[in-house]
């Protein structure tokens, strides 16, 4: 019998282990660490220090997300917390607004955190006003906002993050409406972890002692390990890439493109906020000294939730999360929301 149960197993985990050492990501991850090795190596080493530095940071919000994914799907909870989001629309956005603005969430560390509400068969309206307005502001960022920019600039963050997310859920839930935007998770089709019971009216029964059962335990086992490596990996990439446009993009060509109060200044300031934004904690310095070097205020304002939303490694862990469509409509509500956001508190100010 356990001649036959090894022999099951091993094809299985050579299959893993072939799936992961043919991984595209690892593999690109790889052959950019190579490349920076030959040509810089200091910097090679100062960049795998900041993403394992950076993942380490996030560790908890990550460790918490992949173990509460395993235990709701373990338990059988997951179609009941989808539940509790199955009541007026407007009622779920609203909350996940108001929630999203109040977690201690960066644009990274969110990721792990929205896989596991999809995961979980929370409609994808509430889940994409939390996305959109976690990473811009919570408590400990609107103290800094404030000491380090200014009180009126943290108030009006605060209030853009929220407003964003309310734009943004609103707008899924007005397309949803009409037939678009279904299976927003990449890997539905491609492994368990992913797929939903939920149910209107589950009947799934809920076993808080899951551990007793081999096949639960199996089921918790495969969730954590498959989301780990999933997640993990792309904020990894995520954490190498930011690592070097801190270093090679200089401050001196944002502010020669948005240092003026020429009428494209915000919309460029938001585009610029994407490969130019590198966390939320550095960009308040990076803005403060812009602003002092004659960058508008509204300009400011887009810049900084652009980046927050819309930065390349938040951008590229969505991308690896969602389907092409839903992550091409969160890169236009981040822009769009981050211009708006611009455009309001310029006209406020100059008020």
């Amino acid at each position: 019998m356990e001649i036959i149960s090894n022999t099951i197993q091993t094809p299985k985990a050579m299959h893993r282990f072939y799936v992961f050492i043919t991984d595209r990501v690892l593999i690109a991850l790889v052959l950019a660490f190579s490349a920076l090795a030959v040509l810089d190596q200091s910097q090679a080493y100062q960049s795998l220090r900041f993403s394992l530095q950076s993942m380490l940071e996030i560790a908890p919000f990550f460790i918490l997300a992949i173990a509460f994914a395993g235990f709701a799907k373990a338990t059988g909870i997951d179609a009941h917390i989808a539940r509790v989001f199955s009541g007026k629309s407007w009622v779920t956005i609203v909350a996940a607004s108001l929630a999203g603005a109040l977690s201690p969430f960066c644009s990274c560390g969110v990721i792990p955190l929205i896989a596991a509400m999809l995961a979980s068969g929370v409609p994808l309206a509430p889940v994409m006003a939390f996305c959109i307005s976690s990473p811009i502001m919570d408590p400990e960022m609107f103290i800094i906002t404030a000491s380090g920019i200014s009180l009126n600039f943290a108030i009006a963050k605060t209030i853009a993050a929220i407003g964003m997310g309310l734009g943004a859920g609103f707008a899924v839930s007005g397309l949803q409406k009409v037939g678009f935007l279904h299976q927003p998770l990449k890997r539905t089709q491609e492994s368990t972890c992913c797929q939903t019971s939920f149910d209107a009216n589950p009947k799934i029964e809920v076993v808080w002692r899951f551990w007793k059962t081999s096949e639960r335990r199996s089921r918790f086992l495969d969730e954590i390990r498959e989301n780990s490596i999933f997640l993990g990996k792309w904020m990894f990439f995520a954490f190498f890439l930011e690592s070097l446009m801190i270093v090679y993009i200089p401050a001196d060509w944002i502010v020669n493109i948005v240092g003026n109060k020429s009428t494209f200044a915000i919309p460029l300031a938001s585009v610029v906020g994407i490969p130019a934004y590198m966390n939320g904690y550095a960009a308040i310095p990076l803005i403060s000294g812009l602003m002092e070097m004659g960058m508008t205020s509204g300009a400011a304002m887009a810049f900084i939730t652009s980046g927050a939303v819309s930065s390349i490694p938040a951008a590229l862990a969505v991308y690896a999360l969602v389907r092409k469509p839903i992550f091409v409509l969160y890169i236009i509500l981040g822009l769009s929301g981050s211009m708006l956001a611009g455009y309001i508190f310029q006209i406020s100010i100059g008020a």
